[in-house]
């Protein structure tokens, strides 16, 4: 048994029917490359079973104590059933970018059974009409429970289920896992109570950690080296109230050189302050079509990971968080940027003085039942609906592999990231790099975001104006308003949706984007 983290308890109380609280992914994968050139649904079966060793995740279920008087239990789930967790459907014809995006979006809103491991991988064939892939192509959605895993151990679970070439070689390691019994109740009480003894010693100890840190804060920002204004709420906006049980996915494909290359017009200026900035200049031009945007800046939270090198495969999550300034109410693109760069900087500074772990681990100051008890309170109440948000959104950067990677023999086309909502934030931004390609994924509340295809362009739009204005720095200092994107056309269900129309008041791009992906309107 292993108990779980305050910080992984957290999402466990958070789970309601609305609001699920799994990560994921969208693998494409071409099949032509497996052995035979094609790949069956019960060749991924036995594939799967020979990489369970690979992650701890596959096969360890939760049990909670009694009255959530203490935090949760990890075992080794003695009822582990494989076909459980991997499904298998198929889209119907034609089988286009709109299909699959709506398809992801329905899979992702639904919660898992928490009385089984957190997983669930679906096979989605039929991905016979999406520009720039070959027909046969099939999709893998995963979705893991996010008490089990971060954005960088899920890349270690990912990675058990990947080769880097398609000759899928057996695991070097036999495997020993060997199923637990489930605890008593009895045995889970007597843990708790001694584990609550314990609470006043884990307080101390974490307050007298973070002293020095709040000091050398103190010190700073009276010097002026740190601003506190990141310390302020957030202004409300359409994303930051209670979220209903539908959501909307769509993923926007970026050249990594191109980001790069925008990156090196400012010094010090990082590929996550690109993102940021594309993700800001999308948020501007969106809300200003529909007339909503605020005259102060829309923030982010973005995840930092705190998981040392030893860590990478430890359960759980290891990460503390620093929000920044998108710069939404900066029309010029460049200025955009020096302002996400500057505002990403003092975030990081604030973190540091602190220390990144002490922050995460201020979590387990909240006694198991009060966190479970609040979080559910908050939901009941509409409590998003009556402040002040924290942050707008969140943006977190999920770095992946420069090679080739193969499932079951096929190789991974493309790769984009699934992502939680939940109330008072109801737009997330998972980033995932793969190859040469940077792809911004956004997982969305259907109500606050009824027209994903729209922000999607905003995305595209964003950072075109942000390339051109990199491109010609001088002549990129003229800070004209964005212009408001008319609303897409409606596409027919046989055919690519059209592009939604978007005037444009910056300078134009000097090439078109690449491995550009169709857009799609969420599930109805």
């Amino acid at each position: 048994m292993q108990q779980l983290s305050a910080q992984d308890a957290s999402f466990v109380y958070l789970e309601t029917p609305h609001t699920p609280m799994h990560i994921g992914s969208v693998g494409i994968y071409d099949p032509s490359t497996a052995p035979g050139g094609f790949v069956r649904f019960k060749d991924i079966l036995r594939f799967i079973a020979s990489r369970l060793q690979g992650a701890r995740s596959f096969r360890q279920r939760l049990v909670r104590v009694p009255f959530d008087v203490d935090h949760p239990y990890w075992i080794e789930d003695p009822e582990f059933d494989l076909e459980f967790h991997v499904r298998h459907i198929a889209l119907p014809k034609p089988g286009d970018w709109r299909q699959l995006c709506i398809q992801v979006a329905r899979l992702h809103a639904r919660p898992m059974d928490l009385t089984k491991p957190l997983w669930e991988f679906t096979v989605v064939e039929g991905l016979d009409n999406i520009p720039g892939l070959p027909p046969g192509c099939f999709a893998l959605v995963s979705k893991v429970h996010h008490a089990a895993i971060d954005g960088m151990s899920g890349v270690e679970m990912s990675a058990a289920v990947h080769d880097v070439d398609p000759r899928m070689s057996a695991p070097d390691k036999p495997d020993s896992w060997q199923p637990e019994n489930m605890p008593r109740v009895a045995e889970l009480l007597t843990r708790s109570y001694f584990n609550n003894l314990l609470q006043p010693m884990r307080i101390a100890e974490t307050i007298g950690r973070s002293l020095p840190g709040m000091a050398r804060l103190a010190v700073q920002a009276g010097k002026g080296d740190v601003s506190l204004k990141n310390t302020r709420p957030a202004p409300k906006t359409r994303f930051n109230g209670k979220v209903s049980a539908h959501r909307v996915w769509d993923a926007v494909p970026f050249k990594l050189a191109e980001v790069r290359a925008v990156k090196d017009v400012i010094p010090g200026a990082t590929v996550n302050d690109v993102i940021l900035t594309v993700v800001g200049g999308a948020l501007r031009t969106y809300l200003l079509g529909k007339d909503e945007l605020p005259k102060e800046t829309l923030t982010a939270m973005a995840p930092i990971s705190v998981r040392q090198e030893g860590e990478k495969a430890a359960l759980g999550n290891l990460v503390s968080a620093m929000v920044v300034g998108l710069g939404t109410q900066i029309a010029d693109p460049l200025e955009r940027l020096r302002f996400v760069h500057g505002e990403a900087v003092n975030s990081k500074a604030m973190t540091n003085a602190v220390g990144a772990k002490n922050l995460a681990d201020y979590s387990q100051l909240i006694p198991s039942g009060l966190a479970g008890l609040g979080a559910r309170l908050y939901t009941r109440v509409g409590a998003a609906n009556m402040h002040a948000p924290a942050f707008n959104c969140v943006v977190t950067n999920i770095p992946g592999p420069r090679v080739p990677l193969y499932f079951c023999g096929a190789k991974m086309l493309a790769m984009y990231g699934t992502a939680p909502v939940f109330d008072s934030m109801g737009l997330i931004n998972p980033v995932y790099s793969y190859g040469d390609t940077i792809a911004v994924s956004f997982t969305a509340d259907r109500d606050m975001l009824p027209d994903p295809d729209n922000y999607a362009a905003a995305l595209r739009q964003s950072f075109e104006e942000l390339k051109a204005a990199a491109a010609n720095p001088r002549g990129a200092n003229e800070n004209k308003p964005a212009a408001k994107p008319k609303a897409a056309p409606k596409a027919a269900a046989t055919k690519t949706p059209a592009k939604p129309a978007a005037k444009r008041t910056s300078a134009k791009p000097t090439t078109k984007p690449a491995a550009r992906a169709p857009r799609a309107k969420g599930a109805k």
